[in-house]
């Protein structure tokens, strides 16, 4: 038995969806790790050293990349364009809770971040539509 879509759609998600504000911020001349560092922040709150920021964003990242994959297998998000959709939806409310209580999330340029859901959503939708193409 192998991996099970969820779990593959995740972590490649999961893997592949930093790009846009990754780019956008060597683009700018920012921190490409602003975003990875504001994401262990959730988890560490008051912390300020970059590498246990960066190891507190791993579990994070992977859990609510997880969670998220298993909302989109579960109300039938399948491909690319569907999951980018259902991605900004991710965006809207993962970026509007956690701007609430994380301020380094609140200090990220929105658009790139919203560009990392829609990314996310694709990928994910990608991968969940291509298992069950696979099943059938």
């Amino acid at each position: 038995m192998g991996v099970p879509p969820t779990v593959r759609a995740a972590a490649w998600a999961a893997l592949l969806s930093g790009a846009p504000s990754t780019l956008h911020a060597l683009a700018a001349g920012r921190d490409p790790l602003e975003a990875t560092l504001a994401a262990g922040s959730i988890l560490l709150p008051d912390e300020t050293r970059r590498r246990r920021l960066l190891a507190a964003a791993v579990p994070v990242h992977l859990a609510l990349s997880l969670g998220w994959a298993l909302a989109l297998d579960r109300t039938g998000v399948r491909g690319a364009r569907r999951g980018a959709l259902a991605g900004l939806a991710i965006g809207i409310v993962d970026l509007s809770l956690a701007a609430r209580v994380v301020p380094r999330i609140c200090a990220l340029p929105l658009l790139p971040q919203l560009a990392d859901h829609a990314a996310y959503g694709a990928v994910a939708g990608h991968v969940l539509a291509r298992a069950r193409a696979e099943r059938a």
